[in-house]
């Protein structure tokens, strides 16, 4: 049964490390008969140049049919000066959020081999194996309103909202609990409770969800 496979390269660094993730896709595929057909669009600046959105209803459909979609970077400086709506970074929080895509996994594991490549010393990172689970559709990215406004002093002034729902805090919350369970079994959970209120409220669900786990442990 084939696997269909989208590759967004982006912008940037975007096409030259998707080339190379495809040559690693296409020799797996060739050794294991793994079935995958993969094919490709564009997202971002491209996007943009080719269709005037950082992201075309074509593609995201594409997104949606496919069985994993493999993305690049988007953004970069020929695009700094349009307008902030369909800015490349647009394309990317909007396949976020159409596809459902709210946790991101970012492990960060340091091998023996390379600790003298560090710009730490050796013996401070030695044995670093973490990974950082970050919420990618709720918050500050999403929050309306937002915008600059003028004061009556005639100086502008910019503004944003940071926004979380229980349930977008317990979700994420899970995936964090879910991960520590087959790693460390540790969970750091980061947040300003002593001055946001969207931190207190995501202080409050993360408690209540580690007494879950610390019941079914």
């Amino acid at each position: 049964m084939s696997k269909q496979i989208l590759i967004l390269p982006g912008d940037g660094i975007g096409p030259e490390i998707m080339a190379e993730a495809v040559k690693v896709l296409e020799l797996a595929n060739s050794k294991y008969s793994l079935g995958f057909e993969l094919s490709h669009d564009v997202i971002g600046g491209a996007a943009i140049d080719k269709h005037g959105v950082p992201l075309a209803d074509e593609t995201l459909d594409r997104a949606r049919a496919a069985d994993a979609v493999l993305l690049g970077a988007v953004g970069g400086p020929k695009w700094d000066k349009i307008e902030h709506d369909i800015r490349p970074e647009r394309g990317l929080l909007k396949i976020r959020a159409q596809l459902g895509l709210f946790g991101n996994l970012r492990p960060a594991i340091l091998y023996p081999q390379l600790a003298d490549a560090s710009s730490l010393k050796p013996e401070v990172v030695a044995g670093l194996d973490i990974l950082i689970v970050r919420e990618l559709t709720g918050g500050i990215y999403f929050g309306s309103p937002r915008g600059v406004r003028e004061l009556e002093n005639g100086e502008r002034q910019a503004y944003d909202t940071l926004p979380y729902s229980e349930s977008e805090i317990r979700r994420i919350a899970r995936v964090g609990f879910d991960m520590a369970r087959v790693r460390g079994k540790k969970v750091c959970s980061v947040d300003k409770a002593n001055v946001l209120a969207s931190s207190q409220l995501w202080r409050e669900i993360v408690e209540e969800v580690a007494k879950d786990y610390r019941t079914s442990n």
